[in-house]
């Protein structure tokens, strides 16, 4: 076990350059707790998110609207533990920046808890948020494109960026986000071309999950690398292992050892 925790550090993010024509995108995951946070940054992975995806994850609500800031402590707190190196960010989950003053207030307890950065969804009319943000010293990632937190506004999960004047209010929010002094933008199922066309507009790095290849850096979550969700899996998501199919095996067979082991001794 480690005795030692870094304490938060808002210029991680930054380091992560622009790609360039030979460098290969950076990879992202979302971790949850201390094991599995532990191992991805052990095994170098860029960018570590504890998203609000554990509402559906871990804690088996139908999507992310119900996660509370305690929540989000709790978990960040855990993922810290286990992180040294990769930055670690920590999204505000829904309603809980809908001020600048509510936003800073909220994602000081997030950086208290030992996340380097925080991540907030929404476009142009986040500005004001990221703004106040950055100067209380708070590294933020921006996030535009699908939004989970509002998908039942939305009535569910839909690509954006297909028609002209979409791709277009898609562009200046990131431009938007990126003058008002977010780090990073996650751009979450969009058309590719529109995401690639962002990519190359903005000078901070763009992170894609169901936007196509075209960005600086690419995140799932890590149930679908894993595949540790059986119940869903996004069509953009390759998953590298079946730990569903293998912990299924491994709980089967040890209910047949213990019946095996009461028949022995009766």
């Amino acid at each position: 076990m480690k005795t030692s925790i870094p304490k938060s550090d808002p210029e991680k993010l930054t380091r992560l350059s622009k790609a360039t024509a030979d460098r290969t995108p950076f990879s992202a995951l979302t971790a949850y707790d201390y094991p599995v946070a532990r191992l991805m940054d052990e095994a170098g992975i860029d960018l570590i998110l504890v998203g609000d995806s554990l509402g559906m994850m871990v804690l088996g609500h139908e999507d992310t609207t119900g996660v509370t800031v305690e929540m989000m402590v709790y978990h960040t707190a855990a993922c810290r533990r286990g992180v040294l190196r990769a930055p670690l960010v920590a999204d505000l989950p829904s309603r809980s920046y809908d001020s600048p003053d509510t936003a800073v207030a909220n994602a000081r307890l997030l950086v208290a808890a030992g996340a380097d950065a925080v991540k907030i969804e929404g476009g142009s009319q986040m500005a004001p948020q990221i703004e106040a943000l950055s100067a209380a010293g708070i590294a933020t990632v921006g996030h535009i494109g699908m939004l989970p937190q509002h998908v039942r506004e939305e009535g569910g999960y839909r690509k954006k960026g297909k028609t002209d004047a979409d791709a277009e209010r898609l562009l200046d929010d990131a431009r938007q986000l990126e003058r008002s002094g977010a780090v990073a933008i996650v751009l979450e199922s969009m058309v590719a071309r529109v995401a690639t066309q962002i990519t190359h507009e903005v000078g901070i790095p763009t992170i894609g999950i169901g936007a196509g290849g075209g960005c600086d850096g690419q995140i799932l979550v890590v149930h679908d690398l894993l595949g540790s969700f059986p119940w869903f899996r996004p069509s953009f998501a390759t998953p590298r292992a079946d730990f569903a199919a293998e912990t299924t095996r491994a709980v089967r067979e040890f209910i047949a050892t213990q019946a095996s082991n009461a028949n022995a001794h009766p």
